[in-house]
């Protein structure tokens, strides 16, 4: 903060600084007001301003507000972040500096990160570690960072290169890992940068505004037959395309996944189907013994992840189709006196009548045929398409989730992302 002006509390959502009397700050030089500085002010320069928890810079003036040394554009905003530095009229006329009390000290994210984002809030957490909201400098597009601890990439072929982080070869290995699989599939989630530390990688995605699919079933309580339709064919086309790349998710369940818009009709994207790749074995089985509801029954009765097939995936959409028709998972604690893992192993569950006498006896058919113990008699994916029920699927609803036919998109390849936010914790007994 230069000599003549003063600090400023910003407590409520809106602040607006300029020469005008009106203004919540009124720029004023102590000196003279007709000074050349003071004249170059805008009556009203800018404002600060909260949306959400985030909190925005807009420049309102003639002559310019610069963030960061940055030019931010008449009636454009930009993100505010800590320490920022706020600059009137001239790129060196540095005025204010932005001090955000709750914020988290980013000297320790890569450089490189640093010039092109802006990172704020944590929107998850996880077992692999924590997702920030951040902001495109230059665009203020949104975008989420998943920020993940070295210490789990101990597996082969990646933890040779855990003490030389930075060496070409780590460099090439996780980004192609990281961006390869989704490239041609519509509901993939995109990785759009990538950026690592000694101690840390930070897999820059796209954010998806409509949230989780725990949190859609969570408010809506139970799923319209065909919204549940919908979402399903996506989810399958989604792993099929994974399949077809050597890939097994491993981890389905509706944090994973992410939907476009707030809207029923939306598109919908799969997150997470790279962990199974690149995270150690012990690892990847803690994050998945955090959500046994979701797991089939052979996971419980193998030593560790790679004792079993393309099925597991089969079984687990089972359950994501049966939570979003039925509205409560199939499996869970308080149900009988079993643990979750023995009604997994036994395939025991439940249609309640009061919550499934209005959905179709063709998605009962889906769900059992998909839940079978035996991964050798249970329905594939493919089967799983074929089924006369996702052959009623209006096409009108599935080409409006992407402007563009998903049934040709999942066969050729012909795919366009959109955009994704991840938060990690399991599905409360209280509601689904």
């Amino acid at each position: 903060m230069v000599p003549g002006f003063r600090s400023h509390d910003c407590i409520e959502d809106q602040y607006l600084f300029g020469r005008d009397s009106r203004c919540n700050y009124v720029l004023e030089d102590p000196n003279d007001r007709n000074s050349r500085k003071f004249r170059i002010y805008s009556k009203k320069h800018f404002r600060i301003y909260r949306e959400g928890s985030e909190v925005f810079v807009e420049d309102l003036s003639n002559n310019g507000t610069f963030l960061d040394g940055i030019p931010i554009g008449k009636d454009k905003k930009l993100p505010l972040v800590n320490n920022a530095v706020i600059s009137l009229a001239e790129q060196r006329n540095r005025v204010f500096v932005f001090i955000d009390l709750m914020s988290d000290d980013q000297s320790s994210l890569p450089r490189d990160l640093q010039e092109k984002y802006l990172l704020t809030r944590r929107i998850g957490i996880g077992v692999c570690g924590e997702v920030r909201l951040a902001f495109e400098r230059s665009t203020c597009r949104k975008f989420a960072v998943k920020i993940i601890n070295k210490k789990n990439f101990q597996s082969e072929g990646v933890s040779r290169y855990r003490n030389a982080p930075l060496s070409p070869v780590t460099t090439l290995i996780l980004p192609f890992l990281l961006f390869t699989p989704c490239l041609l599939q519509p509901c993939l989630i995109k990785t759009e940068d990538f950026y690592q530390t000694e101690e840390s990688f930070y897999i820059v995605l796209e954010l998806m505004e409509g949230g989780e699919l725990f949190h859609r079933v969570k408010s809506k309580q139970q799923l319209n037959e065909s919204v549940a339709k919908l979402y399903f064919y996506q989810m399958l086309r989604a792993v099929q395309y994974l399949h077809s790349n050597g890939i097994i998710h491993r981890d389905l369940k509706p944090e994973n996944i992410l939907l476009s818009s707030q809207d029923d009709v939306c598109l919908i994207k799969v997150t997470d189907f790279n962990q199974s790749r690149i995270l150690e074995e012990a690892v990847l089985m803690r994050t998945l013994c955090g959500t046994p509801s979701y797991l089939a029954p052979e996971v419980f009765t193998h030593a560790s992840t790679t004792g079993y097939g393309l099925a597991v995936d089969a079984w687990s959409l089972g359950v994501l189709l049966f939570v979003c028709l039925g509205g409560y998972p199939p499996f869970h604690e308080s149900f009988g006196h079993q643990s979750v893992t023995d009604q997994i192993i036994r395939g025991e569950f439940t249609m309640v009548q009061s919550k499934w006498k209005s959905v179709s006896d063709q998605a009962k058919d889906v769900v059992r045929k998909l839940l079978v113990v035996d991964p050798m008699k249970r329905m594939s994916i493919e089967e799983a398409l074929q089924h006369p029920w996702l052959q009623l699927l209006p096409l009108q609803e599935v080409e409006s989730t992407s402007g563009r036919n998903l049934r040709k998109r999942g066969r050729e390849g012909d795919g366009e992302e959109q955009h994704p936010a991840k938060r990690s914790q399991a599905l409360p007994s209280s509601s689904v």
